[in-house]
C-alpha cells in the first residue's frame, strides 16, 4: 500500500514540477542575467536562531536590490507535512525550504524538490564536508545544498559535576552509577533523558552496536539483539531514577531542567548552546560543558544531522531561488551563523577561519561530526523514526517490554520497506 502511494505521488509531483506556480512571482531569469522578483523563504530554525536567519535572508536583497526576500518562519514539528501539502496542492510551497537532511530524499522521491546539478545553487561542491554533501543526493541527483550539520553531545554542569565529585560519564553506566551520588549532594536529577524524540533514541542504539537498517543489503535490523538492548537501556536510566523523562515537550521541558539546574546533564546538538546559556546556571558560560555522548556495552556514536537548503521544483523565480540557496549556505553565511549561534558548518574553508576555528563549541563539536553515523539516506528515512517513537512511549510507560517494542518496530519497517528482510 505504501509503495502504491508513493507511486502515485511521484507522478504528481512530477506534473507539479512542470505545471504548478511557485510562490515566487515573475523574475525567472536566464543564468547571467539581473534577479528580480519575489524569493519565500521557509526558515525552519529555532526560537534561539530565527532572529538571526531573518536578517542574513534578508540581507541578499542588498546584493540583489530587485529581488523580495519574503522570510516565513514555520514551526520545525509542523513544516514536513505543510510543506508536502502545498506542493501536493500546487500552490502555497516556498521557493527555498531549509530541509532537515532526512526530509530531502523523501521530498525528491515525490518530485517536490528541483534538481540542482549544474544550476548556480551548487557552489564549490568540494568544499562541502563529504557527509554532508551526502544527505543531499538522491538517486544520484543533488536536491539540496548543506547549510548546517550537526550532531548529539553530552552537555553537563560543571559545577554540579564537581559539588557531587564524580566525572564527566563515558558511558552510561558509568552515568548510572553515579546517579545516586549526584542528587544526594546536589539535588539534581544525573540526566534528562528525550523520550519524546526517537532521534534521541539514535545513541542508545549505536551503543549497542545497532542500527536501524541496512540499507545495501536491505535489511532490517532494528529488531535484532542491539535493539532490544538499546530499549532496555532507556528503560533503565528511568527506572533506577538516573534520569528523568517526558512524553511531551521534551525539547522546551529538557532546556529548562538544564538551565535551572534540576538536572546535571542532558543530550542536545549545537543548535541548544544558546538557549542553554541563557538560564541562570549559565551566567559563567564557562560552566557549561559538552562531552561526546556516552556509550553502550559495545560502542559510542550519535547521529549525523542537519539542515539543507531545498528548492521547489514548482518554483516560478528558480533563477532567484537557486541564488539564494547558494547565498545562504555560502562561505560568508556559514561563517557569520557559526560566530553568532555557534552552528557548525557544512564547508571546510570556513572551519580555517580564526572565529570559527576558536569557537570553543565547534572545538568539541567538529570531531563528532567527524565520527558521526550516517542514518540510511533513502525516500523513507524520515519514516522510520515514528514506529521508534511509539514504543519509547510505551516502553517507558510499562506498556511494552524491551522485547516487544523492538519486534514491534521491525514489523513496522517491513511494512513500510517491501523489498526488505
Amino acid at each position: 500500500m505504501r509503495r502504491g502511494m508513493a507511486t502515485t505521488a511521484l507522478a504528481a509531483g512530477l506534473a507539479l514540477a512542470a505545471t504548478a506556480c511557485g510562490s515566487g512571482g515573475g523574475g525567472d531569469q536566464q543564468s547571467g542575467g539581473e534577479l528580480s522578483g519575489t524569493v519565500t523563504f521557509w526558515d525552519t530554525s529555532n526560537d534561539a536562531e530565527k532572529a538571526t536567519y531573518k536578517k542574513l535572508a534578508e540581507s541578499f536583497e542588498k546584493e540583489h536590490p530587485k529581488v523580495d526576500v519574503k522570510y516565513v518562519s514555520v514551526a520545525f514539528g509542523e513544516a514536513n507535512a505543510k510543506f508536502k501539502n502545498a506542493a501536493g496542492a500546487g500552490a502555497g510551497a516556498p521557493d527555498v525550504m531549509r530541509t532537515e537532511v532526512a526530509w530531502v530524499a523523501d521530498f525528491a522521491n515525490l518530485g517536490y524538490l528541483a534538481p540542482l546539478d549544474g544550476t548556480p545553487a551548487l557552489d564549490n561542491t568540494g568544499d562541502y564536508l563529504p557527509q554532508a554533501l551526502g544527505s543531499t543526493e538522491f538517486k544520484d541527483k543533488t536536491y539540496a545544498v548543506p547549510q548546517v550539520t550537526d550532531t548529539l553531545g553530552l552537555f553537563y554542569n560543571k559545577r554540579l559535576l564537581k559539588q557531587a565529585g564524580v566525572e564527566v560519564p563515558k558511558t552510561f553506566a558509568e552515568l548510572t552509577a553515579a546517579a545516586e551520588q549526584i542528587k544526594d549532594k546536589t539535588g539534581a536529577t544525573a540526566l534528562y533523558l528525550r523520550g519524546d524524540d526517537p532521534y534521541w533514541f539514535m545513541p542508545y542504539l549505536y551503543g549497542e552496536g545497532g542500527d536501524l537498517v541496512d540499507a545495501r543489503d536491505k535489511v532490517v535490523t532494528i529488531d535484532d539483539d542491539a535493539g532490544v538492548k538499546a530499549f532496555k537501556a532507556i528503560k533503565g536510566l528511568v527506572d533506577s531514577k538516573a534520569a528523568v523523562t517526558d512524553a511531551t515537550d521534551g525539547q522546551e521541558n529538557q532546556l529548562k531542567a538544564l538551565k535551572d539546574g534540576s538536572v546535571a546533564m542532558a543530550i542536545s546538538g549545537p543548535w541548544d548552546i544558546e538557549g542553554v546559556r541563557a538560564g541562570k546556571e549559565f551566567k559563567d558560560k564557562k560552566n557549561l560543558g559538552v562531552a561526546p555522548v556516552p556509550g553502550g556495552s559495545a560502542s559510542q556514536g550519535s547521529p549525523q544531522g542537519g539542515w539543507n537548503l531545498s528548492v521547489y521544483a514548482g518554483s516560478k523565480n528558480l533563477q532567484a531561488s537557486y541564488a539564494f540557496a547558494r547565498y545562504m549556505s555560502s562561505a560568508k553565511i556559514q561563517q557569520q551563523t557559526t560566530e553568532q549561534l555557534s552552528l557548525l558548518p557544512t564547508r571546510k574553508s570556513v572551519y580555517t577561519l580564526p572565529s570559527v576555528k576558536n569557537n570553543e563549541m565547534v572545538g568539541f563539536f567538529k570531531p563528532a561530526v567527524d565520527k558521526a553515523v550516517q542514518r540510511p539516506w533513502i525516500a523513507e528515512g524520515n519514516a522510520l523514526f515514528e514506529p521508534i517513537k511509539v514504543q519509547m512511549n510505551k516502553v517507558l510507560t510499562g506498556a511494552s517490554t524491551p522485547e516487544q517494542a523492538a519486534k514491534a518496530v521491525g514489523d513496522s519497517y517491513r511494512k513500510l520497506l517491501k523489498d526488505y528482510k
